[in-house]
């Protein structure tokens, strides 16, 4: 039963805690019978940096709020207490799947797991515009993940 989601990315202060916070927000509209509980982390983390002023603005449009986040690297520990992982990137897949081959088929990118093709591009450094860009193409995706995880994640009656 999948009950806790970790979003990865690189740096974990654009992609992931965008995704992670817009599809917590998703799920929780969906109400679908039983909790899940989504963060994040990125592959080449510096722990503790904030999320990044754009992509903290480009949520906002969802009321969603990043000005609490800071950023964590993904390690075994952080790995250990999750059911899915959803990336950003093969490489960002391939790095996750190195450090914990257990998890195979429990690590997808966001877009395989979504049905669709293609690595999420990195916003970083890009204008506010295409934050926003980055963040509508996650909203898209992620209501496909929230369908896909009541279908296959759904726990015992």
């Amino acid at each position: 039963m999948i009950r806790r989601v970790l979003v990865v990315c690189s740096g974990n202060t654009c992609r992931s805690p965008m995704a992670a916070t817009l599809l917590q927000r998703l799920w929780d509209q969906a109400n679908p019978g039983w909790a899940l509980v989504v963060t994040s982390a990125g592959t080449s983390a510096y722990p503790g940096q904030d999320a990044s002023e754009h992509a903290v603005t480009a949520v906002r449009r969802w009321e969603l709020d990043l000005s609490q986040h800071r950023s964590r690297m993904v390690d075994d520990q952080v790995l250990a207490d999750v059911d899915l992982v959803l990336t950003m990137t093969k490489r960002h897949k391939e790095h996750i799947l190195t450090l914990r081959p257990d998890m195979v088929g429990r690590v997808f990118t966001m877009s395989e797991y979504a049905g669709t093709d293609g690595d999420v591009a990195d916003p970083f450094g890009g204008s506010l515009a295409v934050y926003e860009d980055t963040a509508t193409k996650f909203a898209e995706q992620l209501q496909i993940v929230v369908e896909r995880i009541q279908r296959e994640g759904r726990p015992p009656r």
